[in-house]
């Protein structure tokens, strides 16, 4: 390493934290029930992390939109909101940190696919989004899906915390449904142990809610609180379950009692009961 960038990166460990006008944050909580019930002190932390996110992303407007300082603030609000508990903000911010760029686009966003089949003919497709989180790459979001989660906890729902949580459970890889456990999670002695605890706990609640869709869908069911997107996939399942669990934890709870614990666990490392 060269003395320039050994310098540099002390400079960048002792450098304050920037902050976001008072003005420009409380109008960015208060459009957000679930941010503006976080106790002042948590505010004034995620006030913080979300400075320095904003300091180091890159927010890009697609098809002409223009991304405003009101609209990026809301954004780094709940992408950060899943780190607050996690240390300092320069420590938490390592989590997020194989990629720059967030993509704003105006609406959904098409994104063209491909698949092969079990015959190996390649089929082409379209594929509407409201967000997506690339592996090493950006972010995409939907700034129309991310604003029409504002003054609502209802629905248990929020495109940026979703996409956000696909992140994090990418920092081991592919997303899977299981992010990277801190050790002594929940008790284990081990890593693996931590994620057979895991497994144990989400594979059962994924069955089971992919089975409550199919009956909802197919058979005229009663429709299940929880984003019913979160049936495709395990890694679905996690991204749905963890936006529901920040925008209406106590409805959450109620719905899966044995991963409600488990979120508690990880995304608030010592947190008892």
């Amino acid at each position: 390493m060269s003395l320039r960038r050994f310098w540099n990166q002390i400079q960048s460990r002792l450098a304050p934290v920037p902050e976001i006008d008072a003005g420009l944050w409380l109008s960015a909580i208060q459009a957000y029930p679930f941010l503006q019930a976080l106790p002042l002190a948590d505010q004034a932390k995620l006030r913080a992390l979300a400075a320095l996110f904003l300091q180091r992303k890159q927010f890009h407007g697609a098809h002409g939109l223009v991304v405003t300082d009101a609209m990026a603030v809301q954004i780094a609000a709940q992408a950060c909101l899943p780190l607050l508990h996690w240390g300092t903000p320069r420590e938490a911010l390592t989590w997020y940190d194989d990629f720059v760029g967030i993509v704003v686009h105006p609406g959904e966003a098409v994104a063209r696919r491909e698949s092969v089949d079990e015959a190996g003919v390649v089929h082409y497709y379209d594929e509407v989004l409201l967000g997506e989180a690339m592996e090493g790459g950006p972010v995409m979001l939907s700034w129309q899906a991310v604003d029409d989660s504002r003054h609502s906890m209802a629905e248990g729902t929020s495109v940026v915390i979703h996409e956000f949580a696909h992140k994090i459970d990418m920092r081991n890889g592919a997303a899977d449904g299981c992010p990277p456990l801190p050790p002594g999670f929940m008790g284990s002695a081990s890593t693996r142990a931590a994620r057979a605890l895991w497994h144990a706990a989400w594979e059962p609640a994924y069955e089971k809610f992919r089975e409550q869709v199919i009956i909802a869908e197919r058979f005229g069911g009663a429709q299940p609180w929880l984003d019913s997107y979160g049936a495709t996939a395990p890694p679905e399942f996690f991204a749905v379950a963890c936006e529901a669990y920040f925008v209406n934890r106590a409805q959450f709870a109620q719905e899966f009692p044995t991963l409600a614990p488990q979120l508690a666990a990880f995304f608030e490392p010592g947190r008892k009961g």
